[in-house]
């Protein structure tokens, strides 16, 4: 005879375990075991034995631990013992606690001690070590017990537990918050906003607009879970300002000191020294911006997951547009001297991150705008950034050009001006005649894992169809999930966002729930491992062009086809994002293991490893050119709308600037987002400077200093694009990453590309 276990076990019967357990509810009534307890504890086991033997031999099925509580709780409670009855239905109840308590109380403990390797390792731009990180950690992992027990299906639960999806952030899951914004700063810099219940009138010079705008930044990052991202377009009204304030001080100076007459106040040497003065508070409000973002701390232990866009046609005149250049051009200069570190030594920063549009008067060597393209090449040969935007290809697949939120998740176009539907934000600047992006925001992700159902097919095409339908459809209904945890939040939550502008200029006790449809919000369905999930069903890579890259394109597009069917259905603007896994690349592959064995990726293409390919990108182990790459994989970001991003990887390219201008001239051609992998590394130990060697000993992956053989990640900094974004490995990140940087090829081999015209 067997007994079923909680989760799902058959053991062998022992009826000692049932004498034991009542006896334990009679000590604890009576203190002391005597003969009646003894007596009464073998007759409900012997009791117990004769039913399981029954139900065994009858029905062949086997009691469950909670039958057989039950069984135990009806004897005692028909004995003259019901005291030990309700004794014993105590102690049922304690041990459920403790069930479903312990695991979340043994890991708050191990993030406390710093004994947990997941957390040691989740995120690469947050230090496990800081008491803000450990704090937000032990919120998390409460935050996701309530979420686990309470709030989200059992069946999403089972199937993120076992890799066949990935519901992000469950951490944040508990409370009323979303993913990723686009700051509507034009708004609150030029209409005023409150912040900590102060109001902030709208800046009387730029280098004001640039503290007010961290001080924005900061509460924004600490009041949702996601990146969130700025236009530099939004600060460069206020340098004409400064210029003005600037030119009427120099006049009166010059006046008084009867070097000028008042009426020659547009002399050159009024228009030098105002624009001297003008150049060095320019200076000085990029550098608050940087090291602001640098420096702050939220709530979730790291800086603000901030992207900076710089699209000069966002200018709204000729004289703004002269002004942003100057800003674009200053950013680009103080990001490629980069920021020191606590030895002096200048580093590369994360954040942040910065988004530079490629457009005709800046693509080509007679472009007005040239000049800065050229500087924007040079910073990113050094500083991995800026990424680029093309605004001819963004053009044609989105009708507009507007930033992504954080690292990758687009918004879907405008929808909403267009059906009339008008200014559902209350946003002050919001103008009828042109489509809306700033203001709004992302209501989560979850991610289906595209090899966990290839896999799970057998290579069976007609079940992998079934199988791609079944598992979208669970990630629809997670999805509805977040949309419906998001409902019924009231602006309160949140002023900065929902009633001082950042988002919307909603009224206090006021619902978001119109945010949440007509495309106002989007709301993403990830995937990841198209590569792997490619090559196990057809054999072929996805950049096969035939049969590998076709199939790879139709699971792309039946993906496609379930967002938009969801969104006509519900009008929610579901999109398909390319997600950027971190750790779960890892969690993923670790399970993938799990269930389909050890030898799995051997079987899939003969390269074992412990992480799977993110989104539609090419494998990082697959060789192939830089101009070969970008253009397969143009085809699959075209079906990737609600986020994606390609890159190369490149050696050092700082002696050959040319040919990276030659790259980013083929972006602008070809694909709509694309960023350049170079390493910017440096070792605290021996003053190394140059790229910090990642080697395995005993298959375990460990950042060496080529020079003195440093192993500690804290003594060092490491620059390294981890999935999009930079991530500066103050954790060394998790083995699967690792695997990931390990594996990476050149895309762009620098001896061969000096003085390339291709």
């Amino acid at each position: 005879m067997t007994v079923r276990k909680r989760d799902g076990r058959n053991v062998k019967f022992d009826k000692e375990k049932i004498k034991i357990a009542v006896l334990k509810a009679f000590l604890d009534v009576d203190g002391e075991e005597t003969p009646y307890a003894k007596e009464k504890a073998r007759d409900i086991a012997n009791y117990i034995e004769t039913l399981s033997k029954n139900l065994d031999e009858t029905f062949n099925e086997n009691m469950d631990v909670e039958e057989i509580q039950d069984e135990i709780v009806n004897k005692l409670m028909s004995s003259c013992r019901k005291d030990v009855a309700t004794k014993y239905v105590e102690y049922r109840y304690k041990r459920k606690l403790v069930r479903e308590s312990n695991t979340t109380d043994k890991t708050i403990l191990e993030i406390i001690e710093g004994d947990n390797d997941y957390w040691s390792s989740e995120n690469s731009n947050k230090n496990p070590r800081l008491n803000t990180t450990v704090r937000d950690y032990m919120a998390g992992e409460t935050s996701t017990d309530i979420s686990r027990r309470l709030l989200l299906p059992k069946d999403v639960i089972d199937a993120h537990d076992a890799g066949i999806i990935h519901f992000h952030d469950i951490d944040y899951f508990a409370q009323h918050e979303h993913n990723c914004d686009l700051v509507n700063l034009e708004d609150m810099l030029q209409n005023n906003t409150v912040i900590s219940e102060v109001l902030i009138e709208s800046p009387h010079s730029f280098s004001t607009a640039c503290t007010v705008a961290t001080q924005i930044i900061a509460q924004v990052a600490s009041s949702q879970y996601g990146g969130q991202s700025v236009s530099l377009a939004h600060l460069a009204p206020f340098v004409d300002i400064s210029r003005k304030a600037i030119q009427k001080e120099v006049v009166k100076e010059l006046y008084e000191n009867g070097l000028i007459s008042e009426k020659n106040a547009n002399l050159p040497e009024v228009e030098n020294i105002t624009a001297k003065r003008l150049g060095k508070e320019i200076k000085a409000g990029i550098q608050t911006i940087q090291y602001q973002v640098v420096t702050l701390m939220t709530t979730n232990g790291q800086a603000p997951f901030l992207t900076l866009f710089m699209y000069l046609n966002e200018a709204r005149n000729e004289q703004e547009k002269e002004d942003l250049a100057l800003l674009i051009e200053e950013v680009l200069k103080q990001r490629y001297q980069g920021v020191k570190n606590e030895s002096g030594t200048w580093i590369s920063p994360a954040f942040p991150k910065i988004i530079y549009v490629l457009q005709k008067d800046n693509i080509n060597d007679d472009g007005k705008f040239w000049y800065l393209t050229k500087l924007a090449a040079k910073c990113s040969s050094k500083r991995l950034v800026p990424d680029y935007i093309s605004e001819k290809v963004m053009l044609e697949l989105k009708g507009d050009v507007y930033t992504c939120m954080g690292c990758r998740s687009f918004l879907t176009p405008d929808r909403f001006t267009d059906k009339g539907i008008g200014n559902i934000a209350n946003s002050k600047n919001y103008n009828p005649d042109k489509h809306k992006y700033y203001g709004r925001f992302n209501q989560g992700v979850v991610t289906i894992n595209l090899v966990d159902v290839a896999l799970s097919s057998g290579g069976d095409f007609n079940k992998f169809w079934d199988l791609l339908e079944e598992r979208s459809e669970l990630c629809h209904k997670a999805l509805r999930c977040r949309h419906e945890r998001l409902k019924g939040t009231t602006s309160d939550v949140a002023p900065i966002l929902w009633q001082y502008g950042a988002l919307a200029r909603l009224e206090k006790g006021e619902t978001i729930d119109r945010l949440l449809y007509n495309g106002y919000s989007t709301i993403s369905l990830g995937y990841a491992g198209l590569y792997e999930c490619v090559k196990y069903m057809t054999g072929h890579s996805h950049s096969d062009e035939g049969i590998g890259e076709e199939f790879g394109l139709s699971v792309m597009q039946v993906l496609n086809d379930k967002c938009n069917q969801w969104k006509t259905n519900e009008n929610i603007d579901y999109s398909l994002y390319g997600t950027p896994l971190e750790s779960t690349t890892y969690k993923f592959a670790r399970l993938l293991k799990a269930r389909f064995g050890e030898d799995v990726f051997i079987r899939i293409d003969n390269h074992d490893r412990n992480y799977i390919t993110n989104s539609y990108h090419i494998p990082v182990f697959e060789e192939i050119d830089a101009f070969e790459k970008l253009r397969i994989e143009a085809k699959f970001q075209r079906l990737s709308p609600g986020g994606a991003i390609s890159y190369i990887e490149t050696p050092n390219m700082n002696d050959n600037i040319d040919a990276v201008l030659e790259v980013i001239k083929y972006i602008y051609e070809n694909i709509m987002y694309a960023e350049l992998n170079t390493k910017s590394d440096y070792c605290q130990v021996c003053g190394y400077d140059g790229e910090i060697s990642l080697i395995d000993e005993d298959n375990k992956l460990l950042w060496e200093c080529p020079k003195c053989h440093n192993r500690d990640p804290r003594t060092m900094n490491i620059t390294r694009r981890t999935c999009g974004y930079i991530g500066t490995g103050t954790n060394g990140w998790n083995q699967g990453r690792l695997g990931d940087i390990h594996d990476r090829v050149l895309h762009l081999d620098n001896i061969e590309c000096k003085g390339c015209d291709s």
